[in-house]
């Protein structure tokens, strides 16, 4: 096993590590016992009803985080108040969303891992394993496969996509075909993606750690250093603003155009849309430089009061105020984490009765932290900076596995990774 190779799930920052050894692509073990089966012929349908209402456990089917409470997910009730037409899905037993999503082309399937029942919209299929050929951790891996959702998009009539959901008759899905290989076979499948999905997990809890080592670090500045108004340190605000969409020649161009949802960043040099010259000379927007930190003033959720740095030259919408450093007083890295230190006092001050906003007077009279020297500010900076630098590492090796994990997926059940002979080691 010489010419293996090392799949390594795990980068120098975590405390989880773990690898596959896998044979080169392209080898296929002779296993006649593989076999492709209709989806009827390894579950059953579930049709039992919430009659009497009695069960208001409302779940949801989302991409990300399979079947979850729907109030956690929504963040409020969405359900009907009768749901007496309601499914019961009991412990064990699968569901399938038909909503489409850019992570989910042909919906999702997902199993309730919970220890009791709960409910969902008849728009979803529900289901369970049958007895004998089919391991249900096997069968969650592989109804949400490439391998599967190919086969159901062939039985697609034409139009069936609509809305952002599949108009998919239950005939056609039970009828979609899974792989099926032997039980053992099927365990080791869930050994390895296992693997990887546990790996995913402890890398997101690291970052999430560091973000709390982070912002414990910012809280520490006030109380270390005292305190002066935004507008002492800063030699420019400016907010920027909307070129008019009836003019379609002032966007599509190849300057970004930030706006308030995109601000949390360490490092801006881009934005997901772009102005013209045109657009940028037609209208309010302004270009920010690199250096300066800029604040949402308002937004969707907790979007105001949240700060980035921008790396590149950018242009922002009026949402965005920009705070240009006077470096001979800041460090601009130091200046943005003074400001995101005091992002609660921030959202406390913003003014508005249906959706409060922040203003650039409000900004700039608020208060952060302020070393009384430039040395100072470098020496926090180096501590800040190495968190932030092992989070990036962190999150970074987090989203490198989530993006590998369809094709070893799809390797392994297209039998181009010889499973039997993987060797898993933790």
């Amino acid at each position: 096993m010489s010419d293996w190779e090392q799949i390594t799930l795990s980068g120098p920052q975590t405390r989880v590590r773990r690898k596959v050894a896998v044979p080169p692509q392209g080898t296929k073990p002779s296993m006649s016992d593989w076999r492709q089966v209709s989806l009827s012929e390894v579950v059953t349908r579930v049709t039992k009803k919430n009659v009497d209402g009695a069960n208001q456990n409302v779940l949801t089917v989302s991409a990300e985080h399979g079947l979850i409470a729907q109030e956690a997910f929504f963040t409020k009730k969405v359900a009907s108040k009768d749901t007496s037409g309601y499914y019961v899905v009991a412990p064990g037993q699968f569901v399938y969303n038909k909503s489409t999503s850019k992570s989910a082309a042909y919906g999702t399937v997902a199993r309730n891992l919970r220890d009791e029942p709960g409910i969902v919209s008849p728009l979803y299929f529900v289901f369970e394993a049958k007895d004998g050929p089919a391991l249900p951790e096997y069968l969650e891996l592989a109804l949400n496969s490439d391998q599967f959702f190919g086969s159901l998009a062939g039985m697609l009539r034409e139009g069936a996509r609509a809305h952002g959901a599949l108009n998919v008759r239950l005939g056609e899905f039970y009828a979609a075909t899974v792989t099926l290989p032997p039980v053992s076979v099927q365990e080791r499948i869930v050994e390895v993606i296992g693997a990887v999905d546990e790996q995913i997990t402890a890398l997101d809890a690291e970052a999430e750690a560091l973000e709390g080592v982070y912002r414990g670090f910012l809280r520490s500045l006030g109380a270390r250093y005292g305190e002066v108004k935004i507008s002492e340190v800063v030699s420019a605000a400016f907010a920027g603003g909307t070129p008019s969409r009836s003019k379609p020649e002032f966007y599509g161009g190849d300057i970004p155009w930030l706006k308030s949802g995109e601000v949390e960043n360490d490092s801006i040099v881009t934005a997901s849309e772009f102005i013209t010259e045109a657009g940028l000379q037609g209208s309010s927007a302004k270009m920010v430089p690199p250096g300066a930190t800029v604040v949402a003033m308002y937004g969707q959720g907790d979007t105001k009061g949240r700060a980035g740095f921008v790396e590149a030259p950018v242009s922002t919408n009026q949402a965005v105020l920009a705070l240009a450093p006077d470096e001979s007083v800041v460090l601009p890295r130091f200046l943005l984490h003074a400001v995101r230190s005091k992002t609660d006092d921030l959202r406390h001050r913003a003014v508005g009765s249906s959706q409060p906003n922040l203003s650039k007077g409000l900004v700039l009279t608020q208060t952060i932290p302020m070393p009384d020297s430039l040395a100072d500010q470098e020496r926090a900076l180096v501590a800040i900076d190495s968190v932030r630098a092992s989070q990036a590492a962190t999150r970074a090796e987090a989203d490198r596995l989530r993006k590998i994990r369809p094709s070893l997926l799809n390797g392994l059940l297209d039998r181009t990774i010889d499973i039997e002979s993987a060797k898993l080691e933790v």
